[in-house]
């Protein structure tokens, strides 16, 4: 898989895709790391149109959570297409996104969704295809950090909803995470950070988006990934900030990322389509144990809780993981 290093961007990057400014006004557009391709072809589709004609963009790409901080420290934004909810509402807090960003339309400001997968070496010469595999003796598993990179919460709720799913108690999910970051050589800051990495050939398998995985095989790299049969549906919004409110290029544009053209360059780029329309074109596998972050049968109860027990940098679960393997 090196082939892939040379297409993939870099884990962050800004780029003005249009020089200045123009009669249409600009757009700021802050987003987490992978959705950059996406967000290149629904830009240009959407400059062809009447609101979107000579309106300029502003772009930045990086780990979710490390946007979400970089906005409330003053990085200009007038959308944020961040990778989970807890980022938007820190930036809530902050004053900067409106307390009623879900309420925006019907698809509570979801604009894609994917789930989580294993990227495996051609051939899987290790034979993962299951959360178990992922433990056992002298596998490498490769997955972003997940106190910088909204992918990494995903995943990590994934495995812990999967081993919940399968019947093993909470203390049993929780015990598995552990064992899991045991197998974690190396946590990158980013989702795309991480399959650079193992692009590179670190590690026998990468825990990512669904997407990313697609992304790799659109590049001309052949890529080889399972949907484990439980898995977690990722759903990833975006959110206009008080400032994009003021501007109507804004508005129109964060309108925009739900209409059919959108939603097909979202599909196109390996994203499974919100909109049920669009979606019906294209064939996406349908994992028996697909589960979501609200489903409090398998003691998932919502990103404000899960996060807060979870992700609390001094008191949550994975916090205190990361502190038992030194890091």
């Amino acid at each position: 898989m090196k082939g892939i290093c040379l297409a993939l961007v870099m884990a962050a990057v800004l780029v003005g895709s249009a020089a200045g400014s123009s009669a249409g006004g600009s757009i700021d557009l802050v987003a987490y790391s992978t959705p950059k391709d996406a967000y290149g072809k629904i830009i240009s589709a959407f400059q062809a149109t009447v609101a979107g004609n000579g309106v300029s963009f502003n772009q930045s790409y990086a780990a979710s959570g490390d946007q979400a901080r970089a906005v409330a420290g003053g990085l200009p934004a007038d959308i944020v297409a961040l990778s989970l909810d807890p980022d938007i509402n820190y930036l809530v807090q902050k004053n900067i996104v409106p307390k009623n960003w879900k309420s925006a339309n019907k698809y509570h400001g979801v604009v894609s969704d994917s789930v989580v997968v294993f990227v495996v070496r051609d051939g899987n010469p290790k034979h993962i295809t299951g959360w178990g595999d992922l433990v056992k003796p002298g596998i490498q598993v490769i997955t972003p950090n997940p106190f910088t990179s909204g992918g990494a919460r995903w995943n990590v709720m994934a495995a812990y909803g999967a081993l919940r799913r399968q019947g093993k108690s909470d203390k049993q999910a929780v015990q598995y995470l552990k064992k899991l970051f045991q197998h974690v050589p190396v946590q990158p800051d980013s989702a795309r950070a991480a399959l650079q990495i193992f692009a590179q050939g670190q590690g026998d398998v990468l825990l990512t988006y669904e997407n990313d995985a697609i992304y790799a095989e659109k590049k001309g790299v052949h890529t080889e990934y399972h949907v484990p049969k439980a898995t977690l549906l990722i759903e990833t919004p975006a959110a206009l900030t008080t400032t994009g409110l003021k501007k109507p290029a804004a508005k129109a544009f964060y309108k925009y990322l739900w209409s059919t053209a959108a939603q097909k360059a979202f599909a196109d780029q390996g994203y499974r389509p919100v909109l049920k329309s669009v979606a019906k074109g294209y064939r996406f596998v349908k994992p028996p144990g697909l589960f979501t972050i609200t489903s409090k049968q398998w003691g998932l109860n919502g990103w404000t809780k899960v996060n807060r027990r979870f992700f609390d940098p001094n008191k949550g679960i994975m916090a205190k993981i990361e502190r038992s393997l030194g890091h």
